[in-house]
């Protein structure tokens, strides 16, 4: 009986867990839904609608080598805002690029947009990683 019993909450415990990953599936079609209003909001008038950037002031985010290297930096450079040299696609950028005050989900939600958007194709950035990033 005792066997029967614990094997019976082992298998309920599987079945728990089974459960609660399918519940945390990430729904990165919504995420780049929501990022798309933000970026029309936030990042538009500098990075341009196509995300071509402009030229010799605001580096683009389209097919963007500089920001698909490294999802904790464009994180950080996000909540954080950016300045001095970067390189992008080839070309140097100098500039300043302020921190935004977004939720941990509205920065995954904008990068989604953006990493997934321009001839961009990337991993999705989640809120848990955001959050991460904003504690170092």
């Amino acid at each position: 009986m005792r066997r029967l019993i614990l094997t019976a909450a082992f298998i309920l415990s599987i079945i728990s867990i089974a459960s609660s990953q399918q519940k945390q599936k990430f729904d990165l079609k919504g995420s780049v839904a929501r990022g798309k209003e933000i970026y029309t909001a936030q990042c538009l008038s500098c990075h341009m609608e196509q995300g071509e950037g402009i030229e010799d002031v605001y580096p683009p985010v389209a097919e963007s080598d500089y920001l698909m290297a490294d999802k904790s930096r464009s994180i950080e450079q996000i909540v954080s805002g950016a300045s001095g040299e970067m390189k992008v696609n080839g070309k140097i950028y100098n500039g300043v690029m302020p921190g935004f005050d977004m939720t941990d989900e509205e920065v995954s939600d904008v990068l989604n947009y953006i990493r997934n958007s321009f001839g961009n194709k990337g991993a999705a950035v989640t809120a848990e990683e955001v959050s991460s990033v904003r504690k170092k």
